[in-house]
């Protein structure tokens, strides 16, 4: 009962504004009462309770940000030049991370796998909360295929990417759009199977199924809209 009070309170004022068929934008709906979320979240994990805090996290993406258009942020790209996010004709999933915080054994080499499958049909883009130089190594390990990029609190054109993306939902956060930047899903995606070797596979198979489950929706999603528009 207190779950169901608790997303009524946190949800009643976004559903009343899609039921009237207008998007907003990610960086409005994220605002919509956070702090209720942000508040009964650190609650849930501070006492040990990670069941509920991923409920929260999955609650407010379903019932919050699905189908809001994500913002037309520019992202500074590793390898030079900037990266336009509504330049990009084709589905996206944007994955973000810090250098600090290492990644599971087996996650990027699952990521340059998938990338290597399916980039033709999806752009990759992972975004680092870092400034260039501190986040050089680590962004080496990835393919040719994903577009890696950064951004920082130093960096004053970063202010609104700050805000909304990593003051918010933190990291490391996957987020799959659709060609029109509508958000399909929002997902944690990192699994900690801890360090060592002998969990490479372990963490490969984990980090490999989880992307390639929401990968599959958004390719659904258009193949779908193809099929709407062929109809017309």
């Amino acid at each position: 009962m207190k779950h169901i009070l608790l997303i009524l309170a946190l949800y009643l004022l976004p559903l009343s504004l899609y039921s009237q068929g207008d998007s907003i934008y990610f960086s409005d709906a994220i605002k919509i009462n956070f702090k209720k979320y942000k508040d009964a979240s650190s609650r849930a994990y501070r006492k040990g309770d990670i069941e509920k805090g991923k409920f929260l996290f999955d609650s407010l993406v379903e019932h919050r940000l699905e189908g809001t258009t994500f913002d037309d942020y520019t992202f500074k790209k590793f390898r030079g030049g900037k990266l336009e996010l509504a330049e990009v004709d084709k589905p996206i999933i944007l994955i973000t991370y810090a250098a600090w915080c290492v990644p599971a054994p087996g996650e990027i080499p699952a990521i340059n796998k998938l990338a290597q499958q399916y980039g033709k049909d999806v752009k990759f883009v992972v975004l680092f909360w870092n400034r260039r130089v501190n986040m050089k190594k680590t962004a080496r390990k990835f393919g040719s295929r994903i577009t890696v990029c950064y951004a920082h609190e130093s960096y004053k054109n970063d202010a609104p990417i700050i805000a909304s993306m990593k003051h918010t939902l933190g990291f490391p956060t996957s987020f799959y759009l659709d060609e029109n930047l509508k958000v399909v899903d929002i997902r944690r995606d990192s699994k900690p199977v801890g360090p060592k070797k002998s969990n490479y596979k372990k963490g490969y198979a984990l980090n490999y199924n989880s992307v390639v489950d929401g990968l599959g929706q958004l390719l659904i999603n258009r193949q779908l809209a193809k099929e709407r528009l062929a109809g017309n």
